[in-house]
């Protein structure tokens, strides 16, 4: 126990033998602990050869009178510290009655095979299991001396143990060296000479709990689940050391982001104050689902995918949690809050309030405004979906999508459509097993029975159920699209984007997609391919050339019963139209030759990546100067974004322009889940320029030919409704100009326009348009990969067969 600094001593008090030992002691000496000292530390809790899990600092008291915890706290520094190294603290609370010990579990390894036994306390330090220093301090402030003498001056360090080779310890040496397989102990009767080397043996590790009251008798703090939450979007105390905060234990997360969820029993009477909040523990929790415990930390309100502390690097909201957390039992086995079953009843119609672009976060929370408001307003909480509809398949990460509304939208295979620009549908609901197993739930599967869990808010974005019972799956078998079979006399043009399609992909994707274009889109004459990545795929080492991918994905084609394609593409510019960096995407043209022709045109030195195709005639009909060619590649519309890849082919002697597409992407706008509503999308405006270039290229053969047969198709990055599909159209982006292209995904029944699912929600991004010309036509969207776990891309193909 370190109490006053050392007494000058006088000379004449002073002998050899004192010298000798004074030189052998830190600068400051130290008086023992009369009741609360460091009883035990082991270092090797999860290391290799251990049993335990889990690192552990035990504390006894020896005195004849309980002694508060409530401000106290155990600190760990390495054996060895330098400028930068800091105390690692883990918090206290409640108290140790006289004779009883406290257990601290600390954090936990990859290894060992035993549990701790159920802690007073947890923290997260991950103490060494050779050497290093332990304090026991009467605050919760981390210390800052680093050296004995320095330590021994500190009057807030109760007890202190350093063992192996620590530069900080008590007296004249350290405790022994600890191991993967030893703690080291002080004897039995605990004494404390505030000599750690007398003091500490080393043995096998004996962690002891309080329990049944003879240890820790915490005491709830003075704020609840309720307050912390508070009733708007950020804590309100936000940032601040909460202490004893009471709640049940419904959930665990043990993989990725480690903790669990507490609730509170009995509610405030305010809806807008969720009962629930996470606990952030770092390592796996020690805690089981109905302890009732008392929770001691920073609440904070945590934005995912924020850069360091910096909240307008995201467009997220907050997840409000307890993090650095002390976690004391009080009891076990309760019984937990009943859930909110979430239905069409309670969940609200609109998902979003349009705030004209506003943060949310300026608003009050008021759970009836919209989904985004009822889901912070129970956050944290135990929800239940019955018999739960899949609308968004499985990711690898486990992550799939249901709706509580399952006449919401729906399309006709099982999803939950987007009907307008931000409408998304308010029954979606992202669920995600808390244990991390993945279900590989496919759209229109159900979730049979009961999913439960507390409501927690996505890395990515978005409310979720953090289930730890989910439903039983019922696989619904849903069955892949087949187009129909060509009639002779029709010419069939596909568009499929094959999702950074590399030589390096495994070999069975080559073979899907291969058997989808043969089998699902029936040997369309010719395909749009988009994401086509060059030779050394996303290998970012000059590489433009796309020769052995297409090589290798025809031959695929071969290998399913298809034709051998032809095709046509022009290189990029090296990483100057985006995607994936070094992949060098492009469009390309598949063609079967037994079928059409490709009418080559322009020199063959041109350079076509940045030359522009123009619109000629000859005989009196429109033709181009560079077939393949691109369209206005230097304009700065495509800055970063793939260029039109425009070609004329021939079938039955009759001419027909098709344009490849692959417009801007959405990265960069926010987040439909996310504190601006409605979000900004920044994107959109390079998708209108590039739209409208676009329109003016079609405007020009339909100028020289009014019947011309003009097909665009490609994956646009847009919704048929949106301001750049109207561009494209009409020339203007309001819609309001004559049309000289129709859309066809817009003719077909509303339950069936979609290309593409997104975070559950099915949309259109893939479109094929004609020219008004063409009237003799049957269009389908071939469903094979957006709404399967299994994917061989994430979007799925359509074709159109016209009869020219």
């Amino acid at each position: 126990m370190y109490r006053t600094r050392a007494r000058a001593l006088t000379a004449a008090a002073i002998s050899a033998g004192t010298i000798a030992a004074l030189l052998a002691l830190p600068s400051a000496q130290a008086t023992v602990s009369t009741d609360v000292v460091v009883n035990e530390v082991y270092g090797g809790g999860g290391n290799s050869g251990a049993t335990l899990k889990n690192d552990f600092i035990e504390l006894r008291n020896t005195g004849s009178a309980p002694v508060s915890l409530a401000s106290w706290s155990v600190q760990y520094i390495s054996a060895a510290p330098g400028a930068t190294t800091t105390w690692q603290v883990t918090n206290l609370s409640g108290s140790i009655a006289p004779g009883a010990t406290y257990l601290i579990g600390e954090a936990a390894g990859a290894g060992g095979t035993a549990d701790l036994p159920t802690p007073d306390a947890t923290g997260a330090i991950n103490m060494s299991g050779t050497a290093g220093t332990v304090a026991l301090v009467t605050s919760q402030t981390a210390l800052t001396c680093k050296t004995a003498a320095d330590c021994a001056a500190d009057a807030s360090i109760k007890d202190l143990v350093g063992y192996g080779t620590a530069v900080v310890h008590e007296g004249t040496a350290d405790a022994p060296a600890a191991t993967n397989t030893t703690s080291v102990a002080r004897g039995a009767a605990g004494a404390d000479t505030d000599q750690n080397g007398a003091d500490f043996t080393a043995g096998a590790p004996t962690p002891t709990p309080g329990g049944s009251g003879t240890g820790g008798t915490p005491e709830p703090g003075p704020l609840r689940i309720h307050d912390i939450q508070g009733a708007g979007w950020v804590s309100p105390v936000n940032g601040q050391t909460v202490t004893n905060v009471p709640g049940i234990v419904t959930a665990l997360r043990t993989s990725g982001s480690k903790g669990f969820w507490i609730q509170d029993p009995t509610p405030d009477a305010n809806p807008a104050t969720s009962e629930g909040l996470f606990v952030y523990t770092s390592s796996t929790p020690t805690v089981a689902v109905g302890d009732s415990v008392l929770v001691s930390g920073k609440a904070q309100s945590y934005y995912p995918l924020a850069s360091g502390d910096t909240v307008a690097s995201t467009s997220n909201l907050s997840v409000t949690e307890i993090g650095t957390a002390t976690v004391t039992k009080v009891s076990s086995g309760n019984a937990l809050p009943a859930p909110i079953v979430l239905s069409a009843a309670n969940v609200p119609a609109t998902y979003a309030p349009d705030l004209g672009g506003a943060n949310i976060e300026s608003t009050p929370v008021t759970p009836t405004r919209s989904v985004l408001d009822f889901y912070r307003s129970i956050q944290g909480m135990r929800v239940e979906v019955d018999d739960a509809r899949v609308v968004g398949p499985s990711d690898k990460y486990g992550e799939q999508y249901v709706t509580v509304k399952p006449d919401e939208a729906a399309t006709y295979r099982g999803g939950s459509e987007l009907l307008g620009e931000n409408q998304t549908p308010s029954g979606r609901l992202e669920v995600v097993a808390a244990d991390g197993s993945n279900p590989q739930v496919n759209v229109g599967d159900v979730l049979t029975g009961a999913t439960v869990g507390p409501i927690d808010y996505s890395q990515y974005g978005g409310f979720l159920i953090a289930a730890s019972a989910l439903g039983t799956v019922q696989n619904n078998h849903l069955a892949p699209v087949v187009a129909a079979a060509d009639p002779v006399k029709q010419l069939s043009v596909a568009t499929y984007n094959v999702e950074n399609l590399a030589p390096s992909d495994p070999d069975a994707k080559f073979q899907r997609l291969g058997s989808g274009i043969v089998t699902n889109l029936a040997t369309p004459d010719v395909v749009s391919l988009e994401e086509v990545q060059d030779n050394s795929g996303a290998t970012d080492d000059g590489t433009v050339a796309a020769d052995q991918t297409l090589t290798k994905l025809t031959a695929a084609i071969v290998a399913a019963g298809g034709p051998q394609y032809a095709w046509r593409e022009i290189d990029p510019a090296n990483d100057k139209d985006g995607g994936q960096p070094g992949g060098n995407i492009r469009t390309v043209f598949l063609y079967n030759p037994a079928r059409v022709s490709f009418v080559d045109a322009g020199a063959a030195d041109v350079n076509r990546t940045t030359t522009s195709t123009q619109v000629t005639t000859q005989h009196g009909d429109p033709a181009l100067t560079l077939s393949p060619g691109r369209i206005d590649p230097g304009n700065p519309v495509w800055n970063s974004s793939r260029k039109p890849l425009v070609g004329q082919f021939r079938f039955r002697d009759h001419d027909v322009f098709v344009i490849a597409n692959h417009f801007d992407a959405k990265l960069g706008d926010q987040n439909q889940d996310g504190r601006f509503q409605f979000p900004a999308q920044s994107s959109a405006l390079q998708r209108s320029g590039q739209a409208q270039v676009e329109h003016d290229f079609v405007q020009k053969l339909l100028d020289a030919d009014k019947k011309a047969d003009v097909v665009v198709l490609g994956d646009l990055n847009d919704y048929q409704f949106s301001p750049a599909l109207n561009s494209l159209r009409t020339g203007t982006s309001d819609g309001t100009g004559p049309s000289i292209l129709t859309d066809l995904i817009s003719t077909l029944p509303t339950n069936e326009q979609y290309t593409y699912v997104y975070e559950g929600v099915s949309e259109v991004l893939d479109h094929i348009l004609v020219s008004k010309g063409i009237k003799d036509l049957s269009y389908q969207v071939v469903h094979v990969n957006a709404e399967y776990a299994d994917q061989a891309s994430d979007h799925d193909p359509q074709v159109v067969r016209i009869k020219v």
